[in-house]
């Protein structure tokens, strides 16, 4: 109850899962005093049975005179899961509707059955709103529950999106076609299904009440997605812009399924980032000579429903560097041999640069330095060399393994050093560096320039970049 009075600070519409409740009888008086207090606030009880994913160990019988209490207690709305309604008679459903309103409901908590029979099933019993919630594990599920939203024509209000980490997009775009609510947390630890988003990333980060049919929509692609900061800093722009638009976290261990899906959301561009940057280049109509040359694209512009591919990493990783230094000549070491590692060699070659590539793996940056024309050095020349710059390219001191660097303290000889981790703020090699009097890029500012190059991509307005560095910042700086 004390969550309760928190949550209608902010919400005039709760659910209470009294099914969590050992004895959920017990909350019943309290509920009633709550209610009293907060005529203001309309509660949905539910108290779902083990049976059927939730907690409850009574009978349906047991389960039904729990919710007849919060009926009586003064819940706006009660939820009855289908396999319990099926089982009582037709007129205890009736007259409960004539005290308060019902909600019959279906879950799955493991996968999506076909929804047109579960439809059926539900509409079969009068009620004032349906919900029909599966478990999308594959994109093709989530998008078959948004496609059977818009093409909803009963009476009865139907709720509907999918559980599960790959149901996100269906939870924030449900409403916009056409579903009656959608569900999330207080607080991310008291998430009460998988994949359910919290209160402030629903209404403040995607600002799912605004949404509608001529919202335009992005996302990056890639898995795991669970840290990605680009939703942040993308939908920071649109606000900023006043545009209406927003910008999603599209995981998946299918990339080929969101491309084959993108009309059906629809997609207007997207971020591509690890494993898929060089996955997806044959689903593309053209590469921009940049990605050409690096053989990874990180940003893909869909325009008539054809896939565009750029690679924007190139500009997050010179800009910076140009600010701090004349790279024509320059001698810059880049650490690593991997997609970003390409970009950085290739950009930096591209302007005017002398590169020098280290790896753990030798051969992969022989391979890397052969097709840029630029040198190997080995971990005992690192100790010997000064460069004007460095660039660390590899995850290593990334969270959560943040203690880590690739150099120590007495490799580092050159006085700018650029981190294109990003998480933490200050990485290991930061530190070393800025304790050795060198001046340090963070990484973020690579991640804030390239989002600006795809912003501008996707709408043709310059990017609100000092907007999207700041909720970047912000969101690193903040304790953990």
């Amino acid at each position: 109850m004390q969550r309760a009075e928190r949550a209608a600070r902010e919400e005039s519409l709760l659910e209470l899962r009294l099914d969590a409740l050992k004895q959920p009888t017990s909350a019943i008086q309290p509920l009633r005093e709550f209610l009293r207090s907060s005529p203001q606030t309309l509660v949905i009880a539910t108290c779902r049975k083990s049976t059927y994913g939730g907690g409850f160990k009574g009978s349906t019988e047991a389960e039904w005179a729990v919710l007849k209490h919060a009926a009586a207690a003064g819940c706006a709305l009660i939820d009855l899961e289908l396999q319990s309604a099926e089982r009582l008679p037709a007129s205890a459903l009736a007259g409960l509707r004539q005290q308060t309103n019902l909600i019959v409901s279906y879950h799955d908590y493991k996968t999506a059955p076909p929804l047109g029979p579960l439809l059926e099933r539900l509409e079969a019993i009068p009620a004032d709103l349906y919900k029909l919630v599966p478990t999308a594990n594959t994109w093709r599920q989530n998008i078959e529950m948004l496609r059977c939203l818009d093409a909803y024509t009963g009476a009865t209000p139907l709720i509907g999106f999918c559980m599960g980490e790959s149901g996100l997009l269906s939870r924030i775009l449900s409403m916009r076609a056409g579903g009656a609510m959608t569900y999330a947390a207080l607080d991310p630890e008291e998430a009460t299904a998988a994949g359910q988003p919290t209160l402030a990333d629903l209404r403040h980060l995607y600002r799912v009440e605004a949404l509608n049919k001529a919202t335009r929509i992005y996302g990056v692609l890639g898995y795991p997605l669970a840290h990605s900061l680009s939703p942040l800093m993308h939908n920071a722009a649109y606000r900023r812009l006043g545009m209406n638009a927003v910008y999603l976290p599209l995981p998946t261990k299918r990339p080929a399924e969101v491309l084959d899906f993108a009309d059906d959301i629809p997609l207007s561009g997207l971020s591509v980032t690890h494993p898929y940057k060089s996955a997806i280049l044959d689903r593309l109509e053209r590469i921009d000579p940049l990605g050409k040359l690096v053989g990874a694209i990180n940003t893909v512009v869909r325009s008539q429903g054809k896939f565009y591919g750029y690679n924007t990493d190139i500009a997050g990783v010179v800009e910076p560097l140009s600010l701090a230094l004349p790279l024509r000549g320059a001698k810059i070491l880049v650490l690593g041999a991997g997609g970003a590692a390409r970009a950085a060699v290739f950009g930096l070659r591209g302007n005017g640069a002398q590169v020098f590539i280290h790896n753990r793996t030798r051969e992969h940056a022989q391979k890397l330095a052969a097709e840029a024309r630029a040198k190997v050095v080995s971990r005992a020349e690192l100790k010997k060399l000064s460069f004007q710059a460095i660039v660390h390219a590899t995850p290593v001191g990334q969270y959560p393994k943040t203690g880590e660097s690739l150099l120590e303290a007495d490799e580092i000889h050159a006085p700018v050093v650029f981190d294109l981790v990003y998480n933490p703020l200050e990485t290991e090699l930061l530190r070393r560096a800025r304790e050795r009097g060198a001046r340090v890029i963070h990484g973020f500012e690579m991640l804030a320039l390239q989002g600006a190059r795809q912003f501008e991509l996707w709408t043709g307005k310059p990017a609100p970049l000092d907007d999207m560095r700041r909720e970047l910042f912000t969101a690193l700086s903040a304790p953990a």
